[in-house]
């Protein structure tokens, strides 16, 4: 062993016995979540496509059971993702001071909340079934304009 100490990782990233979930460990099980159901797979479906119960990827969902390396290696693979997928969108930790200076911005529990409803994903994927390029950005620009953003993607 090395004369030298390793360096630890902040307690507040590190879960305690009793405490609950590690917040990195809910943020990978709701990405997962959100990529599952955006491919429209059932948990059973991915749960069989990698060897695993639907009751253990619940498990994973909830951040409950951590994901090891190689069980999120092969999840990346089945739903077509990289490893860093996961990891996406993740923030510094999870008492950023960031949070605490912009409290008008949606936290990322609610984007993944209002991502996951089904009407969002039905919305998804109506949106990518339009095969003329040129219908879907209007559709897109009409939906923006609908909700009141004024920018679109003919600003570009």
């Amino acid at each position: 062993m090395s004369a030298t100490k390793a360096k630890l990782a902040p307690a507040h990233t590190l879960s305690r016995r009793g405490e609950g979930p590690n917040p990195i460990d809910i943020h990978v099980g709701a990405r997962l979540r959100l990529r599952r159901t955006l491919l429209g797979l059932s948990q059973e479906k991915l749960g069989e496509a990698v060897g695993i119960t639907f009751q253990q990827l619940q498990k994973y969902e909830r951040g409950s059971n951590r994901i090891s390396a190689s069980r999120l290696y092969n999840l990346s693979q089945v739903l077509g993702v990289p490893v860093s997928y996961f990891f996406d969108d993740m923030p510094p930790s999870p008492e950023s001071d960031l949070a605490e200076a912009t409290p008008s911005l949606p936290s990322e529990t609610d984007e993944f909340e209002s991502m996951a409803r089904r009407e969002t994903l039905e919305l998804v994927r109506a949106y990518y079934r339009i095969d003329d390029p040129g219908v879907r950005k209007r559709t897109f620009d009409l939906l923006k304009a609908l909700g009141g953003d004024k920018l679109t993607l003919s600003d570009e």
